[in-house]
Parts: structure tokens; sequence; C-alpha cells
């Protein structure tokens, strides 16, 4: 049993791990991009502060480890875990390799339910706190490009009637503002997005007998707030240039608006212990701020192609789950 904990210990880090590198775009693609922050340091400075905003809260990651299923009762859940977390690692390294801004909440949830069905049966899968959950994940990008164009117009009301239109001094300013964004966008990645290795790592644990309930040990958010700060602070360089020149030319006001933006978003979903897909919603800001600025300077091919994979991120991973248990409980027979 130790062996299991262990390996699930194991894989859960290195999801969170790769999570971090792979997601190190959402929260410093437009300052870079607009040159308010130099490479080097953007990716240092969203590593802490992705550490610390991992270490506060774990409503979002008792949503993981029980929404889809009670890991107490499911079936083989110590295999059911190992094949989520191969697959949900699998796809973040695939899509990680030809720099496509996916969502490792989509992967990780298909894959936890796709491996559930395999392990347990479809009856084993909680499917209201399935739903929930995709609501939620379809929904956020929605609103973020929704917001993001609200945002983007009420700055620009502001500065309208200050009467500031001098192009230099506001990208000097919004560069100023964009140090302090950027700040409040890695901490709320940090709060929501290492939270689902922790669930899942406390989903194991349930299986395994080594816990009695969803609460987080103090450990477990170390470890997992320690890997995603390691993993934030190698830097998803592939990612980053999809998300900072791929989409839309971003400039220091669209790019503070975009982090002010996704940050409440962010934000609002971990209180309400609800995991969504960070890259989803940055990335619909970026579009939905840059509209209003330049509606035809959108490459909406880039969009297109990001789009499609966020609606087959699930169902592959489901399908992928699904045989990679059977393949494990055929090895493990």
């Amino acid at each position: 049993m130790l062996t299991f904990l262990i390996i699930i210990v194991a894989l859960a880090l290195l999801f969170d791990f790769i999570n971090g590198f792979h997601d190190t775009a959402n929260a410093i693609a437009t300052s870079i991009s607009t040159r308010a922050l130099s490479p080097k340091f953007a990716v240092f400075y969203a590593a802490i502060l992705n550490f610390i905003g991992a270490i506060f809260s774990s409503e979002v990651a008792k949503t993981v480890g029980g929404k889809v299923a009670n890991p107490a009762t499911v079936e083989n859940g110590v295999l059911v875990v190992i094949a989520a977390l191969l697959t949900a690692i699998i796809w973040n390294l695939v899509t990680w390799y030809f720099g496509i801004p996916s969502s490792s909440s989509h992967t990780l949830i298909g894959s936890l339910a796709g491996a559930v069905i395999a392990g347990a049966g479809v009856a084993s899968v909680n499917w209201s706190g399935f739903k929930e959950i995709i609501i939620i994940l379809i929904l956020s990008p929605i609103v973020a490009f929704a917001t993001g164009i609200i945002v983007m117009w009420i700055i620009r009301r502001i500065i309208f009637m200050s009467g500031n239109h001098s192009r230099s001094k506001l990208n000097r300013m919004f560069r100023f503002f964009q140090i302090f964004s950027a700040g409040l966008l890695s901490l709320s990645h940090g709060g929501n997005d290492a939270q689902k290795a922790m669930g899942i790592i406390v989903f194991g644990m349930v299986a395994l007998g080594h816990h009695d309930s969803l609460d987080v040990p103090l450990w477990v958010k170390l470890s997992a707030a320690t890997a995603m700060g390691l993993g934030t602070s190698i830097g998803g360089w592939k990612i980053i240039k999809t998300v900072s020149k791929n989409l839309i030319k971003i400039e220091p006001i669209n790019g503070f608006a975009s982090d002010l933006n996704s940050s409440i978003i962010i934000q609002t979903s971990t209180a309400m212990g609800m995991p969504l897909s960070t890259t989803h919603v940055i990335s619909s800001s970026i579009i939905g701020t840059g509209a209003v600025m330049r509606f035809h300077d959108v490459k909406w091919a880039t969009v297109t192609k990001m789009v499609m994979t966020w609606i087959i991120t699930i169902p592959i991973s489901m399908a992928l789950a699904y045989i990679i248990y059977k393949i494990i409980f055929l090895l493990s027979a």
C-alpha cells in the first residue's frame, strides 16, 4: 500500500510540475509581450507567487477529490488515480510540445471520469458533480471574454474622461500597473491550479485507506505548491509565444485589463471551490480586451485552433484514461 501511495504522490507532483511550466504563459505572457517585465524576472516572479497562492485554500482540492466520484467507495480506486494522472500528464506534454494552451483542468477531470468508468463502471461516476464542474469549465471562458470587453471599455472610458491621451505616457503607466496585475494573476493561478494535484492526492489517500476525509494535509499543500512553483520557474516558452503573439498584439493597456479581469474570475471560482481552466480564462480575456482595441487584428485562426483543442480535451482524456486503466489492470493482475 505504501508503494502505491508513493507512486500516486510522485505522479501527482509530476502533473503539478508539468502544469506549472505548461501554464507559465497564463500569468506572464502579457507582461512579457509588452516588456513590462523581463522574461527571466517574470518567470521567477510568477513561480514565487504561484507557490504562495497554492497554500492558502483547499476548497478546490475537495471538489476535485470528491465531486467526480467517491474515493472511499470507488472500486480499484488506486489504479483509477494512477490511470487518470498518467493520462493528464501525457495530454499536457503533447499540447505543450505543439505550443497549444490547453486546459490541465479539462484533462484531469476527463481523465478521472474515464478511469472511474473503466475501473468501477458508469454508475460510479457522480454525474451531477461532474456536470457541475463541466458547466463551470465551459462557462468561464465565455464569461472571461464578455467581462474582458466590459473591463477594457471601462478603462478606455476612464482614460478618455481624464483627458490623458498621450500614447507614450499611457504605455509607461500601464506597464507599471502590469507589474502588480501579473503578480495578482500568478497568485490567483497558484490558488486554483495547484489544488487540483492536492485533490487527486487526497483521492488516492482515501482510496488507500490512509486518510478518512477530503481535508488536505499540510504536507500535501506544501508539496503541491513547491511542484507548481518549480514547474513555473522553468517557463513554457512555446505557449507563452502562442498567448502573447499569436492571438493579438498586446499593448500595456489591454495586457493590464486582461490580467485584472482574469484574476477576478479565477479568484471568484476559487472562493466557490470550483476548478476552472486558467488557460481558457486568460486566453479569452486577452481576446476580449484585444477585440475592443482592434477587432480585426485578432488572429481568429489561432483562436479556432485553441477552441477545437478545448472541445476535444475532455472526451479524448476520458477515452485515453479508459484505455490506460485497462492496460494497468491487465499488467497488475
